[in-house]
């Protein structure tokens, strides 16, 4: 007999699905925003907008460009060994990353809203033999949408921090219920695994965090070259994947460094470009004088900010900063990923709110890999002693990098407690990445 759904988890359901004109309301939002694609706009309500391939097919999804950087290796892999592979996102920068980067046997749709009658759609559509969540993505009706159908659900690079932890443990019976979907929940760390387990995932293993693993694009020589030319030999330090209340942080503590050093530079990158018209009138209401990377702004002696605002170069400008200062870690965004920032050899500087990525900000911060700031104010201070100290700023880029490569190994641990779950693997239909 089937565990009977709990009042809360039924309500939810019920919910989403009352809730359908709002989504459409929302998506409309986010597309005049930038932040959703219009011409793609059905796929946001379970409707495929390419064919699935023939034979068995791997569904993995993440949620933004963090997630989905961590897993294109498992993607890699599993296409490797001839899975087709579905990959789905919520951003549009995330799919962005993804048209770049999926390899043959790959391919894109973004995930639709949380309602049973979107994802009943999508798996009709796309019949999976395997579902893969990435990370805290945990969505009630996705999950009871699986239930019904012959198809496993895991979770790579799981996450749980305590704040989701005490919310879900207010509701036990309905964090069970949506936990024992899950057929296996792989942790990133011992913590994320006892939370997990203490909520219902019945089978709990560790293979460790799969962001240590997830290479960093390299930019090709010539771009570092014409990037490095226009700075002219002038310091320079990066405000990276910054968000609304970070920028006026950052444009402060830059004000307070020029004050000392007048040719210094600041490389601002918001998370999001289509916030760019936003930033750059924020740096000219500070009185800051700025050009903007999208319409070939070059910089010039009188240049004090160069607003990164581009899709895809966030790894050339890692490679020309000696420190960095990680965006979404001052706000309630949890923080980014730093192992690129690490990889690419830039000091990394970050606030104290990283849930996110919790486990490895741990092992810098108390190795000295990077260099936490709680309060605002300190960040001005932060950026000058490691713009100033040469031999501890290139400790710090050691160290980092020492932590990162000693981290790697959670793909190949990841792979084999899957294995038991792919589907029968064939010679993939490789025609093309899709959308």
């Amino acid at each position: 007999m089937a565990e009977r759904c709990p009042f809360p988890v039924t309500f939810y359901l019920v919910l989403s699905r009352l809730a359908a004109p709002i989504y459409r309301l929302v998506h409309l939002i986010r597309c005049r925003r930038g932040k959703d694609d219009p011409e793609r706009s059905g796929e946001k309500f379970g409707f495929a907008s390419i064919a699935r391939p023939s034979g068995p097919l791997v569904w993995l999804h993440a949620a933004s460009v963090g997630e989905t950087i961590s897993v294109l290796p498992l993607i890699e892999a599993l296409t490797a060994d001839h899975q087709r592979v579905l990959l789905t996102t919520i951003t549009r920068t995330a799919a962005e990353i993804a048209a770049k980067r999926l390899p043959d046997g790959a391919f894109h749709q973004y995930a639709p809203f949380d309602n049973q009658d979107y994802w009943d759609r999508f798996l009709d559509a796309w019949t999976p033999d395997l579902a893969i969540m990435v990370e805290s993505e945990i969505w009630p009706a996705c999950i009871e949408s699986l239930r019904r159908r012959d198809c496993p659900l895991c979770l790579v690079n799981g996450r749980m921090s305590e704040g989701s932890f005490k919310n879900w443990s207010r509701l036990p019976k309905s964090a069970h219920h949506i936990f024992q979907g899950l057929d296996l929940a792989l942790a990133q760390s011992s913590a994320d695994a006892r939370r997990l387990g203490t909520l219902g995932c019945r089978v709990v293993e560790e293979p460790g965090n799969l962001k240590f693993d997830a290479a960093p694009e390299r930019p090709e020589a010539e771009r570092i070259r014409d990037l490095s030319s226009m700075f002219e030999g002038r310091p320079v330090w990066l405000a990276a994947l910054t968000h609304p209340g970070e920028e006026e942080i950052v444009l402060a503590s830059h004000r307070a460094l020029l004050a000392k050093n007048p040719d210094l530079l600041l490389m601002l990158v918001p998370r999001h470009p289509a916030r760019a018209e936003e930033v750059f009138k924020a740096i000219e209401q500070i009185g800051l004088n700025a050009v903007r990377r999208s319409v070939g702004g070059r910089i010039l002696p009188s240049t004090q900010v160069y607003l990164g605002d581009t899709l895809g170069e966030m790894s050339l400008f890692y490679e020309v900063a000696d420190v960095a200062f990680l965006g979404g870690s001052f706000v309630e965004v949890g923080g980014h990923n730093p192992v690129e920032a690490a990889s690419l050899g830039t000091a990394i500087i970050t606030g104290p709110r990283v849930a996110n990525a919790r486990t490895v900000y741990k092992s810098l911060w108390q190795a000295g890999g990077a260099l936490r700031v709680d309060k605002a104010d300190a960040l001005s201070d932060a950026v000058a002693g490691l713009m100033q100290d040469h031999a501890e700023r290139n400790r710090q880029i050691e160290v980092a990098r020492e932590i990162i490569e000693n981290g790697r190994g959670a793909l190949q641990r990841t792979l084999a407690f899957l294995q038991p779950y792919l589907p029968p693997s064939g010679a993939a239909d490789t025609g093309g990445k899709g959308q």
